[in-house]
């Protein structure tokens, strides 16, 4: 049985592989972003390479409006969507007072209030159904404050907690909630976040393919998270809760402006 998936920031990096593994495995799509081209190109890809049907919105999601009217665009297509990928997202690195405003709160808009909007309005029909899974890309910065990334790191803890107890909640419902927690992946983000492409923290960065599939997994197997990488998950759990915050929060000051 075909599961038709929706997936946010779908044009390039996790996205763009969520919707490939997707595709693979003979599902329907409907694919978000803001970039109709890329958008097109992937549709074309998808539709010939896996004979699966792929729908194209192109949609800025800070838009006040935006989750709303692709909820109603899908509805009046008469798609039902079972799989959820809320994965769109952007950082900003810098002083917070120093960094645009609108920069700051639209990370907000699109991290976090984008996310809750469409896991609203696609809910309660897997609820209803008694089947569907919801994968959030969220980040190891989830699990501690981030200096010179405050806004970024703070949208990705709410995320988790977020997931978290509304898959508590899901239980018996047939409906599982995922957050995937990656460490650095060579996407668009680091550029958009300010790195330099050879920043350190990129450079050994995972695959967008391999971050994908390790979130996709997990999904699959209702998991409540998953951490990509074992020896960040090492750190995170058996680490992070012995670190002073101060030292930690040092520590991550210095990875930002390296």
């Amino acid at each position: 049985m075909k599961n038709t998936g929706l997936v946010t920031g779908a044009s390039s990096g996790i996205g763009k592989e969520l919707a490939r593994i997707h595709a693979e495995k003979g599902n329907d799509l409907v694919i978000v972003a803001r970039r109709e081209d890329e958008l097109n190109e992937l549709k074309q890809e998808l539709e010939s390479r896996c004979n699966v049907e792929v729908y194209v919105i192109a949609k800025d999601l800070t838009a006040p409006d935006a989750c709303q009217e692709i909820f109603d665009e899908v509805s009046a297509a008469g798609i039902e969507v079972d799989y959820l990928f809320n994965n769109a997202g952007f950082g900003g690195r810098g002083k917070f007072w120093e960094q645009k405003l609108e920069a700051q709160t639209g990370m907000i808009d699109l991290n976090v209030q984008a996310l809750v909007k469409l896991t609203y309005l696609f809910l309660p029909g897997m609820i209803a159904r008694k089947k569907g899974r919801v994968l959030h890309t969220s980040s190891t910065a989830a699990f501690m404050p981030g200096p010179l990334q405050a806004v970024y790191f703070a949208s990705k803890a709410f995320v988790n907690s977020f997931s978290k107890a509304v898959a508590y909640e899901l239980e018996g419902t047939g409906v599982t909630m995922t957050a995937l927690c990656p460490g650095a992946v060579k996407t668009e983000f680091a550029e958009t976040a300010g790195f330099s492409d050879n920043h350190s923290m990129f450079a050994s960065g995972k695959t967008p393919r391999y971050t994908a599939e390790k979130g996709y997994a997990a999904m699959e197997n209702g998991k409540l998270e998953v951490i990509t990488e074992f020896g960040l998950k090492v750190m995170i759990k058996a680490g992070l809760p012995l670190t002073p915050d101060r030292i930690g929060m040092g520590q991550i000051a210095k990875m930002q402006s390296e």
